[in-house]
């Protein structure tokens, strides 16, 4: 496997986990196991945690001083922004609306990639996220959930504001990514990321009733720490090694379908021909941005 093709394993893989993270984390919240705040603590001392672990066997590296101001503006977007808005939103929306919402994100991503890091905005790129955008909103105004949110708009606010905040964590570590190996910086957005979160979230882990929680819950928990947090956040820089922005972001389009195929396989959806449309336009756009015949990421 050459160096790109495993970053675009990379990316799908983020997307996979992503995709899995939307009816783990909603179960968890609406069974009331645990609160978004509190979710978004676990979530980061975790990650933090076995980041940290990893990262003392990993070689090392001298970091700038100045970088360290990049690794806080990283934690804000990436970890803190990012985890309070999507959990509190996706506490008060439903999975499927979620999950399309955050497929704006490779917009953001290609607008700011064409301005702060001087991506070239390609003609496949354009009609790869035009395809992708197609199709995410076929599934955003035909899926259904049976999971009712309790304030959509209120929680589809929150989840767009933080894909916007997410696009911009993308830019921040691509330019990383050039000078450090992931793991000398991600250690760091986590720590920082942690102290950030902690007084929003440091009262809901006290209300943490642990002896009430069933095995599907502890795996539940488990898999959003390890998989959608600790995984998705090692894996997404070593894609952005090898691939511009734009091309990471658009891999978010298969979010939905990932989140939908899910939904059908745990009985809360159901298939039918024009979902199936929307998922081609989906997996179409992704080709066309991630497969630009003349041009390397």
């Amino acid at each position: 496997m050459n160096n790109r093709t495993f970053a675009l394993v990379a990316a799908f893989l983020v997307q996979l986990l992503y995709g899995l993270n939307y009816t783990f984390a909603k179960f968890v919240m609406n069974e009331g196991f645990v609160k978004p705040f509190g979710f978004v603590v676990l979530r980061v001392l975790g990650a933090t945690i076995l980041f940290w672990i990893l990262g003392s066997f990993m070689p090392k590296e001298k970091i700038d001083k100045k970088d360290y101001k990049n690794f806080f503006l990283a934690a804000v977007f990436g970890v803190a922004t990012n985890m309070l808005l999507f959990l509190k939103g996706l506490e008060l929306t439903t999975p499927i609306h979620a999950s399309v919402i955050i497929t704006i994100t490779p917009i953001i991503i290609l607008i700011f990639s064409s301005f702060f890091l001087k991506e070239r905005i390609t003609g496949l790129k354009i009609m790869g996220v035009i395809l992708g955008f197609a199709g995410a909103v076929i599934l955003t105004i035909y899926g259904k959930s049976s999971r009712i949110g309790d304030n959509v708009l209120l929680g589809n606010t929150m989840v767009f504001i933080n894909a916007v905040s997410y696009s911009i964590y993308i830019i921040i570590i691509k330019k990383l990514t050039a000078k450090y190996h992931p793991f000398t910086f991600i250690k760091w957005l986590f720590l920082f990321g942690l102290f950030l979160v902690l007084p929003f979230g440091y009262g809901d882990i006290q209300e943490i009733q642990w002896h009430t929680f069933t095995p599907y819950a502890y795996f539940s928990v488990a898999f959003v720490v390890i998989g959608a947090t600790f995984g998705t956040y090692i894996l997404n820089p070593l894609a952005l090694v090898k691939l511009k922005a734009s091309t990471v972001g658009t891999f978010i389009y298969l979010q939905p379908v990932i989140a939908g195929v899910f939904a059908i396989f745990m009985g809360f959806d159901s298939m039918n021909t024009l979902k199936i449309v929307a998922m081609l336009l989906i997996f179409a756009g992704v080709y066309l941005v991630s497969k630009s015949p003349k041009l390397r990421d």
